[in-house]
Order: C-alpha cells, then sequence, then structure tokens
C-alpha cells in the first residue's frame, strides 16, 4: 500500500492513501477521536486513489492518524480473537 504526504502543517494533514477501503475505515475511526475536527476523504476521478484530510485541535493531526491505525488494528485482533474461537 502506497501512502503518501500532500500537505502537512501543525493543525491538518492531507495524505493519499492508495486503497479506498483503508481510507474510510481511518476516516471512521478518526471521527470518534474528539480531538478531530475534520476527517474526510475525496478524489478528483474515481481512477485517482482518494486523499484523506484530517483536521485537529490538541494534538497533531499524525498522531490522530496513528492512534485511529492503532485502534483498528486492536479491533482486527480481538475480531481475529474471536472468530478462533468458533
Amino acid at each position: 500500500m502506497e501512502v503518501k504526504v500532500l500537505n502537512e502543517d501543525k493543525k491538518v494533514i492531507e495524505v493519499q492513501i492508495d486503497n479506498l477501503t483503508v481510507t474510510e475505515t481511518i476516516r471512521e475511526y478518526l471521527n470518534k477521536d474528539k480531538s478531530v475536527e475534520f476527517a474526510a476523504w475525496k478524489r478528483v476521478h474515481p481512477s485517482n486513489p482518494p486523499m484523506l484530510r484530517v483536521q485537529t485541535k490538541g494534538k497533531s493531526p499524525k498522531k490522530a492518524i496513528q492512534e485511529a491505525i492503532d485502534s483498528i488494528s486492536k479491533d482486527i485482533n480481538d475480531i481475529a480473537s474471536e472468530a478462533k474461537k468458533i
């Protein structure tokens, strides 16, 4: 998977991720974070990769994205553990 930082400052980051499913999952988790003021993705054309824009208050956008990814990983591990019990 390719990830490219397009723009970045203290409160806003724009990241291009070449997988729409991953981008949407990260956006969902970011919107659960109270320090995230805005998280959305867009793409100019369906053949282009989506661009995720994140705006935060109180923490860096990179930290918010990392925490979202950590939460996703934890949830996936929990699901895998539960599936093994079946």
